[in-house]
């Protein structure tokens, strides 16, 4: 079957960015992934240039991958992590995921971007665009993550020095790029905290460098994005298109297309929706 050309159809795509926006990495790697012979377009070896379209198959490592890859039309989420939930599909010990409460749309998969702690709770993001998500998690970035942290133990200025300049933990040099005090009394003080990248317990591990314990943490920003106070925890909101292209600008992305969830007559998220809102009035 013939390969499609730069000179196809507007309907097509790169095939890195179509890789790229399945979630499966960066452009960069995906056109590594091209030339060293890891694709396949209609069963035949992809080359650097070639384009796909939803007629298209397309597969990595012998892998396919679903028609999903080419969706045109960009969504993000704002999800509030509770304690207890772990960043998983699925766990064989039974515990609940933060995708259990996602809303299922058809031809569609959520990619989280960036992964909370089962103990930490807070602000996760999730999209339907894996472009999107590798861009905002990548550290060339540079995308800020705001934290925050209760602490147990006395905190001094020399602490606060040392993790300001990094601290080297076993998995190399960390720091925080911000620490604002934010209230509290003696040995129980809430700080916020702003870090670059988002390796393991990271934030946990800053403060334990120092000989104190995080009894409490919580991510309140990702980038340009806050925590709306509105989304309760184990819940979540639809960004709307302005949000949603500002996020994907801050990290050099151009816009695409946006479709709002609740659009036509997807009934069920309607209610899935207002379900929400109830629990939230109630709660209050």
């Amino acid at each position: 079957m013939k390969q499609k050309t730069e000179n196809s159809s507007n309907s097509t795509e790169k095939l890195q960015k179509i890789l790229a926006s399945a979630g499966l990495g960066s452009r960069r790697e995906m056109e590594q992934a091209i030339a060293d012979g890891r694709v396949l377009l209609n069963g035949v070896l992809a080359r650097l240039g070639d384009r796909a379209s939803s007629e298209d198959t397309i597969s990595l490592d012998g892998r396919p991958i679903p028609s999903v890859a080419r969706k045109s039309v960009r969504r993000v989420l704002i999800y509030n992590k509770p304690e207890g939930e772990i960043c998983s599909r699925k766990d064989p010990d039974g515990r609940p995921t933060v995708y259990d409460h996602l809303p299922k749309v058809p031809g569609e998969r959520w990619v989280a971007v960036g992964r909370l702690d089962i103990n930490t709770s807070g602000l996760l993001l999730f999209t339907n665009d894996g472009e999107l998500a590798n861009t905002l998690m990548h550290p060339s970035s540079n995308v800020e993550r705001e934290y925050a942290v209760r602490v147990l133990g006395d905190v001094n200025i020399d602490m606060i020095q040392r993790m300001h300049e990094g601290v080297q933990l076993e998995d190399g040099l960390a720091r925080f790029t911000d620490i604002q005090e934010f209230g509290g009394r003696g040995a129980n003080v809430w700080y916020h905290v702003v870090i670059m990248e988002g390796r393991n317990r990271e934030v946990r591990r800053l403060w334990e460098s120092q000989g104190v314990q995080v009894s409490r943490l919580k991510r309140v920003r990702y980038g340009s994005v806050f925590m709306d106070p509105d989304v309760r925890a184990g819940t979540w909101k639809e960004m709307d298109k302005k949000a949603v292209d500002l996020l994907a600008q801050s990290v050099g992305l151009p816009s695409k297309p946006w479709a709002s969830l609740f659009s036509g007559k997807n009934d069920r998220l309607k209610r899935q929706s207002n379900r929400q809102r109830t629990r939230r009035h109630v709660s209050k």
